[in-house]
């Protein structure tokens, strides 16, 4: 008769399957994110695909940016930057390249969107990139791939550290802005946790 630990390896090994999040860039260019566990592999999408400047719109998804602050937006990588005062793009995707250098200051941070990911490593840098692009009177499009988790994790926790918030008063303020926000597990620990290490003056 098998361990429970035997059983549990035997399931894995023969019914959970690789997951994988495919990532087509405003250029065309196509990238598949590939985890089955901790292991993470990013390739080359060799699919052929026809260059286009855009996305493929899905009408269930929420296409507008939302407006967190009048200086910070929230978004995914296919809104149309183009028709806000944008001055500042943050980009916390992985794999989605910078599209108009010429038109806009841009940050690249890359986080995978993992529960076991640290987020709470980037968020000083990318909370003093906003705050210098507020300082210059300008405006932040927060970005992902889908903006659903990352992006809207980075704003809760610039909200927190840098406006005082709570969490759940950050939380419910980015949910207002943009409903579809909804950052995996392991970023919402980790943000309930940044909570305590701010109010007791400490940094991540």
């Amino acid at each position: 008769m098998q361990s429970l630990t035997e059983e549990i390896q035997n399931f894995s090994r023969t019914r959970l399957r690789k997951q994988c999040t495919r990532v087509t860039s405003l250029s065309g260019r196509r990238i598949i994110e590939t985890w089955k566990g901790s292991m993470i592999t990013v390739v080359e999408d060799p699919t052929p695909t026809k260059r286009v400047l855009g996305y493929v719109p899905d009408t269930s998804w929420d296409l507008q940016v939302g407006t967190v602050m009048p200086y910070l937006l929230l978004g995914w990588s296919g809104v149309d930057i183009t028709s806000s005062q944008i001055s500042h793009i943050l980009n916390v995707a992985f794999g989605v390249e910078n599209v108009f250098p010429d038109l806009f200051i841009y940050k690249t941070v890359s986080i995978l969107d993992q529960p076991d990911a640290d987020v709470l490593l980037h968020m000083q840098d990318c909370c003093d990139f906003i705050q210098q692009a507020h300082s210059e009177k300008g405006v932040v499009l927060v970005h992902c791939n889908a903006g659903v988790s990352r992006a809207p994790a980075v704003v809760i926790g610039y909200l927190m550290s840098c406006d005082g918030q709570s969490f759940n008063d950050a939380f419910s303020l980015v949910k207002s802005a943009q409903p579809a926000s909804c950052p995996n597990p392991g970023f919402l620990e980790q943000l309930r946790n940044y909570k305590t290490q701010t109010m007791n003056g400490s940094k991540h």
